[in-house]
């Protein structure tokens, strides 16, 4: 990769094409999901390494839900395994990880092993993974505001002081920057619910690449794209 090459501070995946990878090779979509995850590990690993900070992935939507029953059991299953991996890993590579959505509609082991995951790991000082679990967009816009409306009605704030900083306090990205980069595998080009508050300056990549055959040169190839982009705020390019 180019050494002159600006790297983005955080960047936002949505992991798409797991099941049609899958049936393309004549497996299960579970074996997607499977290849998946081993996928997420790889590209943890390669995009500290290239310089960013956050990196953050959307594992499981809000509309999940309405998969068949035997997929969300198995997405269920492959995320308990992954949660106790995931310490280790995070230990090895000194990996700060976060999961955020609403975690109360996951079965109650998935929500210890997450709060033990983000405990041990939450003073490394590598790269902040956020995993997007149980999330969507408009789902933590709910939550934010009932947040803040539960604040204004016990007098602890006035409704004229709530700016764009007490919303951005409440979400579940508090304290994590914006994304610069948002990339979407498998040629879908939607962003699904997924960061909708935060995604409002970001520049969008979509690739072709089922997100299992994604890799460190198609993670190149992403920030390559991105470098080549007018990034402009309010109408002024940034120099």
């Amino acid at each position: 990769m180019n050494a002159e090459l600006k790297i983005p501070e955080h960047i936002a995946i949505i992991l798409d094409g797991n099941g049609r990878w899958a049936k393309a090779k004549g497996m299960p979509r579970n074996y997607g999901h499977v290849q998946g995850a081993k996928t997420v590990e790889v590209i943890c690993e390669e995009a500290y390494k290239m310089g960013v900070q956050y990196l953050t992935v959307y594992a499981f939507s809000t509309e999940n839900w309405n998969r068949p029953k035997d997929e969300v059991d198995a997405l269920m299953k492959l995320l308990r395994n992954y949660m106790q991996n995931c310490i280790k890993t995070a230990q090895k590579n000194r990996m700060c990880v976060r999961v955020i959505g609403d975690k109360t509609r996951l079965d109650e082991d998935i929500q210890k092993r997450i709060a033990e995951l983000e405990a041990a790991t939450k003073d490394n000082d590598g790269l902040h993974f956020q995993i997007a679990i149980n999330y969507g967009g408009r789902d933590e816009l709910r939550r934010a505001v009932q947040k803040v409306s539960e604040q204004v009605a016990q007098g602890e704030l006035a409704a004229e002081d709530v700016t764009e900083g007490v919303i951005e306090a409440a979400m579940d990205t508090a304290g994590i920057p914006d994304p610069d980069l948002l990339i979407r595998t498998c040629n879908e080009q939607r962003i699904s619910n997924f960061l909708l508050w935060q995604l409002a300056y970001t520049e969008f990549y979509f690739t072709p690449v089922a997100w299992p055959d994604f890799s460190k040169e198609e993670l190149e190839k992403a920030i390559e794209a991105y470098n080549h982009r007018d990034r402009r705020y309010g109408g002024l390019k940034e120099e």
